[in-house]
């Protein structure tokens, strides 16, 4: 496989790198050293940089712009997660090919955080060669119990480190969590009166999480990855229940082209909306400080015009 021979080539640059690191950082004093936090998802990002807050130097792995699903990490990302302190990834369903990464780490003072440690997960929907039966649905940040605790996850580790801190990481993370109760009343309030509670999503098959939670129906084109194109007959079915629910609305997917929306939309007279499941952010949103909340306040304006809530 490319990406594991890619491992085994860089794997001396890596060990040449991280030793230089590890000596550098060994001669700057504790207290006033940042985490160093490699994120490979914007979720796990927005958490980490928000509870490190001006403790941490929180970077993103995922390029801006780029679709999650399809990303494998370039040999000099590998090199600056085994320079970081701290390694931390959505889960193995997500990012399938973190295992690899971490089975190559040299630097044995990198602690790995696997958020979705204690999350629970429902099942993938779709299956195909790329998605084989028994796979879980990656998408857990949008159930927000979920992202409580993967917000948990993520400090445990940061005052393992860095005890003296113990408290700010905690005061930090007990203001993103009580942030997340919050917008999940908003959203529970907003779908309690809907005329429609079918969500008809052009895009993969991410918001499973959130239609459980909030008990309702999600028809999505595609499987649980972008590249999972849907079938003639598949968009037939779409458009007939589009019709038979007289659907005013249909939601498209982030960073990805709109295709398959825009022709469902046109066979349908339907209205579209972004729908972002905030995998990752473009280059303009994350210089301009883009949140997670940001985007999840977005998507619930967008929800409850296409379910017509009142």
């Amino acid at each position: 496989m490319k990406f594991k021979q890619s491992l085994a080539i860089f794997a001396v640059i890596i060990v040449v790198c991280s030793f230089f690191a590890c000596t550098k950082r060994g001669e700057e004093p504790v207290q006033t050293k940042k985490l160093k936090v490699i994120t490979t998802l914007f979720p796990v990002y927005d958490m980490a940089k928000n509870i490190g807050a001006d403790k941490a130097d929180v970077s993103l792995l995922l390029p801006p712009g780029v679709e999650a699903h399809s990303f494998e990490p370039k040999p000099s990302d590998i090199v600056r997660i085994n320079e970081a302190d701290f390694f931390v990834y959505t889960g193995k369903f997500m990012e399938p090919w973190a295992e690899d990464v971490i089975k190559g780490i040299v630097n044995k003072n990198l602690v790995v955080v696997d958020a979705s440690r204690g999350t629970t997960m429902i099942p993938g929907v779709f299956h195909d060669a790329d998605e084989p039966s028994g796979a879980l649905d990656p998408h857990i940040w949008l159930d927000f119990d979920n992202a409580i605790i993967m917000v948990k996850n993520i400090v445990q580790a940061f005052q393992g480190k860095d005890s003296a801190n113990k408290a700010f990481y905690e005061q930090k993370a007990g203001e993103y969590s009580i942030n997340l109760t919050e917008l999940d009343s908003l959203y529970k309030t907003t779908f309690a009166v809907c005329k429609n509670r079918t969500i008809v999503y052009g895009g993969h098959y991410a918001f499973g999480y959130l239609a459980k939670r909030y008990g309702l129906k999600y028809l999505a084109a595609q499987g649980v990855s972008p590249d999972a194109e849907p079938t003639a007959n598949d968009l037939i079915q779409l458009v007939e229940q589009i019709k038979k629910g007289r659907i005013k609305y249909i939601f498209y997917e982030e960073l990805t082209s709109p295709r398959i929306t825009e022709t469902i939309a046109g066979e349908t007279n339907a209205e579209m909306l972004l729908l972002n499941a905030a995998h990752n952010v473009s280059r303009d949103q994350l210089d301009q400080g883009v949140s997670l909340f940001d985007i999840l306040r977005k998507n619930l304006e967008n929800l409850s015009k296409g379910l017509e809530c009142r």
